[in-house]
């Protein structure tokens, strides 16, 4: 292993480590935030731009996901159109105006929203719309990455009902190998974790929901039957499910 290699797995192994020390309890009360609006008949959506964009796909129909997630896609903003239509977008007021009428978000929902900087517009702009509907907003966000960009006024952290910080660095790159460039992003993979860790809190609390809201491997004995109930269930608003 080069040292390197070890040193990402250490950076990556610290960074996780203070998520579970600082972040823990705001994880948990993003379950409970999911759990409420799962029981007035809301549903989880999930919107990021650019990159973040896998971790919208990452809830979606996958084996230990939640069954009433929906993710957010565009292809104006996830590299369909390619990297500088995209980041274009991302930076353009009214694509999230369009997305959330399109996904058709209501008061009772819960919208996660992904974004590293925390300051481009499409972002802002979900998070600013969804809380004017009443839905919960959840952002995961490196704090440090956002505050550092000082000509940006305007946080997505000062509208969110909850801001998890991913503790990622400035710049989102972690190891130095060529003067002055980094290597190695670990938002996607602090993202997941952070994603996962809410769900894990979620499934604790709807464990007595039948059927349990959760898919199982499509290679696992039952699960094309309680696949389709969970499918045919949380259809609704999740065109991904039809």
């Amino acid at each position: 292993m080069t040292k390197s290699k070890k040193n990402l797995n250490k950076i990556i192994s610290n960074i996780i480590s203070k998520i579970e020390k600082n972040e823990n309890k705001k994880i948990k009360l993003s379950a409970k935030y999911i759990s409420e609006s799962h029981f007035k008949g809301g549903k989880l959506f999930i919107f990021g731009t650019g990159h973040n964009h896998c971790l919208a796909e990452e809830a979606l129909h996958r084996a230990g996901g939640y069954a009433n997630a929906c993710p957010i896609l565009d292809d104006n903003v996830n590299f369909a159109k390619g990297i500088k239509k995209a980041s274009k977008a991302e930076r353009t007021a009214g694509i999230s105006k369009s997305l959330l009428k399109k996904y058709k978000i209501q008061k009772n929902d819960t919208l996660i929203i992904f974004t590293n900087s925390g300051v481009n517009t499409a972002p802002i702009e979900a998070a600013t719309l969804a809380k004017k509907i009443g839905a919960k907003v959840i952002v995961i966000l490196s704090l440090s990455y956002c505050k550092s960009i000082k000509d940006k006024k305007n946080k997505i952290y000062n509208i969110a009902d909850i801001s998890i910080d991913n503790h990622g660095p400035i710049g989102d790159s972690l190891i130095e190998i060529s003067k002055n460039i980094k290597v190695a992003s670990p938002s996607i993979i602090t993202g997941s974790y952070i994603l996962n860790s809410i769900l894990l809190n979620l499934g604790e609390l709807l464990k007595k929901e039948k059927p349990f809201p959760f898919y199982i491997s499509s290679n696992q004995k039952g699960a094309n039957r309680h696949n389709t109930l969970l499918e045919k269930k949380y259809s609704s608003r999740n065109k991904f499910l039809k």
